[in-house]
Order: C-alpha cells, then sequence, then structure tokens
C-alpha cells in the first residue's frame, strides 16, 4: 500500500509538475486582455483575448463561443489554454479569443437558448448568434494587435451550436469553422429529446444548474441539486409526474418551462432546428463526431448532411471517430471502457485532421486542403478510412436479425414463428448505476 501511494504520488507530481511548465509556457508567452464588444443593437459581450508576444508574423484568431464562462476572469489565464487541444494552437502562435455569449455570465443582454436564426433581420434590434458572432469578428480583425485578418472558430456541444451560427454570419474573415458534436436539433436526436422521447434525467440535472435565472452579469452562476438519498434511479422512480420537477426547480427556469410546454414537434422545436439555415455557408467546415456520443452524435451526422443538401459548394468535410461526447479533445482517444482501438485515435485527428485544416485555411500553411471528404474511424477494424464521400458510393445495406439467446446474427432465422420479448414498465423501468453517491 505504501508503494502504490508513492507511485501516486509520484505521478500526481509529475502531471502537476508539466500542468505548471505548461501554465508557465503561456504566460510568459502571451499577454491576456478582457474587453466589452458592443453588438449592433448596444449591448455588450464579455471576451477574453490572448495574444502571442511573438511579433514576427501576424497571427489567425481562433475563437469560441460560450453560455458555460471564459472563466477565470481577471488575470488568472484559462487552463483550457495548455490542457486540452487549444495547446495545439497556442504553440502555433494563434490568437486566442473565448466569449461569453449574450446573456450568460459577464455578457449583456437576454439569453435565449438555442437561439432561432433569423433570416430577415431589417434593423439594429433584429439580432441573433449569428449577427453576434459577425459584429464580434468585426470588432476583432480591426482592433486585436497584429491578427492577419483570418478567424476561426470551433466548440464542442453548445459551443458547437454557437460555431454553426459562426459559418452563417457570413462575415468574410471568418474562413473556418468546426462544429464538433453540435447541438443541432434538440427534439429530434441531440441531448434532451432522441426522436422525441424526452430525456428527463439529463433535462432536469442539466437544467437546474444552467438555467438558473441571472438579473445581471456575474462571474459565477450555477447550482447542484443535491439529491436526497445516494441512488438516484431511485429518487426519479420515486418522483412522479414532470409537474413536480418543475416545483423542485422553483417554476424559475424557462428553457425547462417552454420544453413542458412544447412537448410535440411544433414550430417551437423547427425554428431551432439549425439545419433550416445551412444556405450558403461561405467558410471551409470540418463537422466533427463520435459514434459513442450519447449527447450529440446526431447534430455532427445530420448538420453534415444538411450543409452537402443546402449548400452543396461549401467545403464540407466529416471526421467521425470512436469517442464520446467530446472524446477527440481530451485523452489519446486508444480505448474506451475495456475496448482497445488499436492506435491513439484521438491524437490522430488532432495532428492530422484538425490542425491542418486550421493550418491550411487561416494561415495558408501545409496541406489541410487535402483533407478527405469524409474521415470514419472503423472500429471492427480498428483503422482510419478516407472515403471520397459520406455515404461511401459502394456500400451495401444489410439486415441484423435477432437471434436465440439474445444474438444478433445477419442471417435471416429459418423459425418461421420465432419471436424475442421484454417486458416495459414505467413503475419499473431498467435499472442503472449511474450517478450513485457514495
Amino acid at each position: 500500500m505504501k508503494h502504490l501511494f508513492l507511485l501516486l504520488f509520484t505521478a500526481s507530481f509529475i502531471f502537476s509538475n508539466a500542468q505548471n511548465a505548461d501554465s508557465a509556457w503561456v504566460c510568459n508567452n502571451y499577454n491576456k486582455k478582457e474587453v466589452l464588444i458592443t453588438m449592433r443593437d448596444g449591448k455588450k459581450l464579455f471576451t477574453s483575448i490572448y495574444t502571442p508576444k511573438e511579433k514576427s508574423e501576424k497571427h489567425p484568431i481562433l475563437a469560441i463561443r460560450t453560455p458555460y464562462s471564459v472563466a477565470p476572469y481577471g488575470k488568472e489565464y484559462s487552463s483550457r489554454l495548455y490542457s486540452s487541444h487549444w495547446m495545439h494552437y497556442v504553440k502555433e502562435n494563434y490568437i486566442i479569443v473565448m466569449q461569453d455569449v449574450r446573456g450568460r455570465f459577464m455578457s449583456e443582454g437576454e439569453y435565449m437558448d438555442v437561439r432561432p436564426f433569423n433570416e430577415n433581420k431589417k434593423g439594429k434590434k433584429d439580432i441573433d448568434e449569428a449577427s453576434d458572432t459577425y459584429d464580434a469578428v468585426d470588432w476583432l480583425v480591426k482592433n486585436v494587435e497584429n491578427n492577419n485578418g483570418n478567424v476561426g472558430f470551433f466548440g464542442i456541444s453548445y459551443p458547437g451550436f454557437y460555431s454553426t451560427m459562426a459559418a452563417l454570419s457570413n462575415h468574410p474573415a471568418i474562413k473556418a469553422v468546426s462544429p464538433q458534436a453540435p447541438v443541432t436539433e434538440w427534439f429530434l436526436g441531440d441531448d434532451f429529446h432522441h426522436n422525441g422521447a424526452f430525456a428527463l434525467m439529463d433535462g432536469f440535472h442539466f437544467y437546474y444548474g444552467f438555467g438558473v435565472p441571472r438579473p445581471k452579469p456575474v462571474t459565477s452562476h450555477w447550482r447542484d441539486f443535491a439529491f436526497p438519498g445516494k441512488d438516484n434511479y431511485d429518487f426519479y422512480l420515486k418522483q412522479g409526474a414532470l409537474k413536480n420537477y418543475t416545483k423542485l426547480m422553483g417554476d424559475s427556469i424557462k428553457f425547462w418551462n417552454e420544453m413542458m410546454d412544447h412537448p410535440n414537434y411544433d414550430d417551437f422545436w423547427k425554428a431551432r432546428d439549425a439545419r433550416r439555415a445551412c444556405k450558403n455557408v461561405k467558410p471551409a467546415m470540418l463537422i466533427v463526431g463520435g459514434t459513442f456520443d450519447a449527447e450529440d452524435c446526431y447534430g455532427a451526422w445530420n448538420l453534415y448532411k444538411a450543409i452537402e443538401k443546402q449548400s452543396p459548394a461549401t467545403n464540407n468535410k466529416l471526421v467521425m471517430g470512436p469517442w464520446f461526447h467530446g472524446g477527440w479533445s481530451r485523452g489519446n482517444g486508444s480505448y474506451l471502457g475495456n475496448v482497445r482501438f488499436g492506435s491513439k485515435t484521438a491524437e490522430y485527428f488532432q495532428n492530422e485532421i484538425e490542425l491542418p485544416f486550421f493550418n491550411y485555411y487561416l494561415k495558408g500553411k501545409g496541406t489541410g486542403n487535402n483533407l478527405p471528404e469524409a474521415s470514419v474511424f472503423f472500429t471492427g477494424e480498428n483503422n482510419w478510412k478516407k472515403l471520397e464521400s459520406w455515404p461511401p458510393p459502394k456500400m451495401d445495406q444489410r439486415l441484423l436479425y435477432l437471434g436465440a439467446k439474445q444474438t444478433l446474427s445477419f442471417d435471416k432465422p429459418s423459425v418461421a414463428s420465432s419471436f424475442s420479448k421484454y417486458t416495459s414498465d414505467p413503475n419499473k423501468p431498467v435499472p442503472y448505476t449511474e450517478d450513485v453517491h457514495m
């Protein structure tokens, strides 16, 4: 036990030292500035700007717009710059920009979840996330020192939605955008609804904290629900009707109430479908998803398909790897649970796909324009396939059949009257062990 403690302490010390070294390098080589950028309607959005001290050439801007906070606020630097895939761009001397979206944390204005794209903007009061992006980028390229006039966006999950809106802003400086596991359609497939079925646990747990009303800009804006017991399965089973969850929230969470008011696929949800606005998309697009993503796998596949159909001239690429939600941005992607993939798939994506993509379109460097139309990791074979289209031209659809003893087979059963059964009982759903509090 003493040896185990020493090993763990040593590993922790080495990791901590590595992080401290990376942190020191960022602080020594980057300046941080915080600004409020004024939108066309007068609201001001809080923006953190990290600029390289290296001045021998002009640098591109890589940006993220997020509802999850650009913290830390003040002099401290964001750990994202040295603990995630951002570090590739810091090493390349990119100008890094992070912005709190309208109505979140330190930005002014009223927040609206998956704010609908406004196709008929006529005046300064007609705003959406695309117009906010346009105004922010316009200020950045005119005011950030030593930028080369090229801007890229990426974001995972909800920031992926804002990346899509950046692509739809049509600002000429935006040359490349990568929506990754992007929130795209919140009724048919992403996050809180899957094929229209409401994901109660995800919706309640997320919006109890995320949806807290914010009367004014704040640096901290979240709360966690204090589950009454150690077993959330038991909690949800005993809670009863949806109205009881609304009471637990204090009946104050706007989007939760809107979800309750719109249980069916109606105009409320259709207006929030990001795909409807994917026409005449100007920037190069790199859409990324994970085949084991339980949250926003739908968004990645279907955003790619929408752009292919509605904006065929767009340089639109697809990447699908063997990842959980955001798994390509942290860890090396060599395994998931006890399944091994035979290679470091996340590192391959970062070094061979994402970085070359942005380097080519924002710096005019490398061969990122030669990426295949679709890069898809086949888990059964444990290798990447570089495809000229998706779906690939030579593709055979095969049927899978339920077999005896809970098996699957490509062979059609020979017994004509065979069947499988299961019991669906809302009062006794399938047990699970997630969110057990010890």
